[in-house]
């Protein structure tokens, strides 16, 4: 029996990663892994409905009170939850109440949704990564407990050989890039139970070695263009989706337009 035949619609609930950052489209705009995914699910399904209700800069406690009523409302056949890791990499995080909130969101949708799908988030090899390392692991084994309490799915991008390599990341070393999602559409595509067309987490071939000079370059226009807002944002209370709405906030179907 095919399980996967009663997904005829999805809700995606999270942050800068499920919005689709920095997966970047000729308009400006961003797909994403989730966009991804909605594409490949209404290719089997005629009818197919999507919703992406997530906004960057979003800390779990904006996504319990804007989004997680908003998608359980609507019922959807599949729903998947990212939240989370914009606060574990803040400089104070209370883990207690980082855990507290996703527990209250994941007891609310569980039961309103056919299929709920939950993520250990990839990390990017670097110092950040080692930096909240600790934080990260325990945000995940948590996520583990609640998929486990509730029947949801996991998918384990954090253990990924693949999605720690640089070279999957965007210039702002924050974000995936348009293969990084990718890879991760086709890792949620397979945890589903869907039949896999590629083996998401294969390693890249090994890099050639990057001169110093070009690697101090890099540094220099990723702190200006990148660190430097970051922290402006972060000593001004301002974050990147103040004012942003959803990029798809109704539960409808995909027009030919939202398929590039």
């Amino acid at each position: 029996m095919d399980h996967t035949a009663d997904l005829a619609s999805f809700v995606a609930l999270g942050d800068s990663f499920t919005e689709g950052m920095s997966d970047a489209l000729p308009n400006g705009g961003y797909r994403g892994w989730a966009d991804r995914l909605a594409d490949d699910l209404a290719g089997r399904t005629p009818g197919f409905r999507y919703a992406n209700l997530a906004v960057r800069g979003k800390l779990i406690g904006q996504i319990v009170d804007e989004q997680v009523e908003v998608a359980a409302a609507m019922g959807a056949d599949l729903v998947t939850l990212v939240g989370g890791l914009n606060d574990v990499l803040r400089p104070s995080c209370d883990m207690g109440r980082v855990c507290g909130l996703l527990e209250e969101a994941v007891g609310r949708l569980a039961p309103s949704c056919g299929r709920l799908v939950l993520m250990r988030s990839p990390g990017r090899q670097g110092p950040v990564l080692e930096r909240y390392r600790p934080r990260m692991e325990e945000l995940f084994d948590f996520v583990d407990k609640l998929a486990a309490e509730h029947g949801a799915l996991v998918v384990d991008l954090y253990g990924a050989r693949a999605l720690s390599d640089p070279r999957l990341w965007a210039d702002d070393r924050l974000h995936l890039n348009a293969e990084g999602h990718r890879r991760v559409a086709e890792a949620v595509w397979q945890r589903l139970g869907l039949p896999a067309r590629a083996d998401w987490d294969t390693p890249l071939p090994p890099a050639p070695p990057t001169a110093w000079a070009g690697r101090r370059r890099a540094d220099l226009r990723f702190t200006r263009q990148h660190l430097l807002p970051w922290i402006g944002r972060r000593l001004t209370g301002r974050s990147s989706g103040d004012g942003r709405a959803p990029k798809r906030p109704d539960l409808a179907p995909l027009a030919c337009e939202d398929t590039p």
